[in-house]
């Protein structure tokens, strides 16, 4: 991946903490979310509940379709990533303290304690996404400008 991408990649993981995740449903049909997330360069982690449909999804099929943007007040300045993906289930203990951590880390507390305790990685289901294609969108550059990477691994 050319480095001038890579970096702009990172900068718009950087800039945002949300994303749109679609997986795919028992019947076929796309299912769209929107959940928290952290990275580690371009490896993304979110949670969910263990007996959310999104984990089941997932456990019958990993592939996935994220989307990572936010709304401007000008059409030109439309930026954003969205991915060809795979999520699995974080199964080593370290990994998934690490992964929560970074996901708290997104969001640190302000003035006013959260109203329930956080979770523990035992009481829901963290993922790992591996990106396999990333669409970088960048209106400045022109009209509906994307640069098209496909990741190696």
């Amino acid at each position: 991946m050319d480095e001038a991408i890579r970096n702009k990649v990172l900068s718009l993981l950087a800039q945002h903490r949300i994303m749109t995740i679609a997986t795919l449903r028992p019947d076929g049909w796309p299912q769209a979310t929107t959940v928290g997330y952290a990275n580690d360069g371009l490896t993304l982690y979110f949670l969910c509940g263990r007996d959310s449909q999104k984990a089941a999804n997932l456990a019958r099929d990993d592939r996935v379709s994220l989307t990572i943007d936010h709304d401007t007040p000008q059409v030109m300045e439309i930026a954003g990533l969205s991915m060809a993906a795979r999520a699995r289930a974080v199964t080593d203990p370290a990994e998934a303290e690490q992964a929560l951590r970074r996901l708290m880390e997104r969001y640190p507390q302000q003035d006013e304690p959260l109203p329930i305790p956080m979770p523990t990685p035992e009481e829901v289901r963290i993922f790992r996404v591996t990106p396999t294609v990333i669409s970088v969108l960048d209106y400045s550059m022109g009209f509906g400008h994307t640069d098209l990477v496909t990741c190696q691994g």
